[in-house]
């Protein structure tokens, strides 16, 4: 009876200590995604990415393609407006290309080393590899991780939560959260295919802006029609003190003064033209994911162009970080 009842606790022991390997370590876990990473060539992903900013949720689709070791290509597809942007990491830089305007501009860039990028599987894995704080939970079909973001003039958005696939170690789901642990950015994964094939020719920017080109609604017909005027809501405790409408060839420039004590800066916004034969500008600075477009952020100045219409914030009081979160106030407020 004794040997019998020895044998049961010893069964019984050996189930729980099976149970208790089953589950992953915050560190067995953090190890293997540092080797997925370094065994990965590159993979190809579809996600829905929504924007909390403004009385107006932008939705987005992006589709993302990597390829070892800095081969990028980020397609963002607002599904509201008729607006379309690609970014292009190649061996002659970084572009970022806008189809309807028939014009890509080129950065001399390090992106995406220099900071965060939500739907990017390798930047996501980098935060929680660096982030020696970062917390961390198991549920039945995922592993979730609390970090800090390299957002690297934002302290607006600290924090992320990043999910990933239990049985291979894909992400899920990304939600960038304010202080307040508000999510501003989430980023939906719904198709992730690892080690994926690539033609020659997958990066190269001519061929992307063909090939976007083809799929491109002829958004631009009406560009001398007349464009609404829009107002930030995050205007940093200053007020509107001017604005001024001044005649240009395409039609009319808007610029709107914003002042207070310490600190004041301009918004520029006129009618985007359509190049008659295909363009690649400069660009000082570097791009900036705004969400619902890609700037070219400068120490003093934030542009970006948005359903045909270019806009500009410059200040010289303003952080980069300030330059951005006006911007962003921008879009879908016609209110003043």
């Amino acid at each position: 009876m004794r040997k019998k009842l020895g044998l049961l606790i010893v069964a019984m022991l050996t189930v729980l200590v099976l149970a208790a390997c089953g589950e992953k370590s915050q560190e067995d876990v953090v190890r293997a995604l540092d080797t997925k990473m370094k065994e990965m060539q590159g993979y190809k992903a579809e996600a829905k990415m929504t924007l909390q900013t403004g009385s107006e949720e932008q939705v987005y689709e992006v589709g993302i393609w990597y390829k070892q070791p800095h081969y990028y290509r980020v397609d963002l597809k607002n599904t509201q407006k008729e607006q379309s942007q690609m970014i292009l990491r190649n061996d002659e830089g970084v572009f970022v290309l806008t189809p309807a305007l028939n014009k890509s501009f080129r950065f001399q860039s390090d992106w995406p080393q220099n900071s965060s990028q939500a739907y990017l599987y390798e930047s996501l894995v980098k935060d929680v590899l660096t982030d020696k704080d970062a917390k961390f939970k198991a549920t039945e079909k995922h592993y979730v991780f609390e970090t800090k973001t390299n957002y690297k003039n934002s302290k607006s958005i600290p924090v992320q939560e990043i999910t990933f696939n239990k049985s291979d170690l894909t992400p899920v789901m990304v939600k960038v959260m304010d202080p307040d642990r508000n999510p501003l950015l989430q980023v939906d994964f719904t198709k992730v295919e690892m080690n994926a094939k690539f033609d020659d020719n997958a990066f190269d920017m001519e061929k992307n802006m063909t090939g976007a080109q083809m799929g491109e609604v002829p958004t631009m017909a009406g560009q001398d029609q007349p464009f609404e005027v829009l107002y930030p809501f995050e205007t940093l405790g200053t007020k509107k003190i001017g604005e001024k409408e001044l005649a240009t060839e395409n039609g009319k420039r808007i610029v709107l003064t914003y002042g207070g004590e310490d600190k004041s800066f301009t918004l520029i916004q006129e009618r985007a033209r359509v190049a008659d034969v295909a363009t690649t500008s400069m660009v000082s600075g570097e791009p900036v994911d705004l969400g619902f477009t890609v700037g070219a952020l400068t120490e003093n100045s934030l542009s970006w162009s948005f359903n045909g219409v270019e806009y500009m914030v410059a200040s010289n009081d303003l952080t980069q970080e300030e330059l951005q979160e006006v911007a962003r106030s921008v879009q879908g407020q016609s209110i003043k």
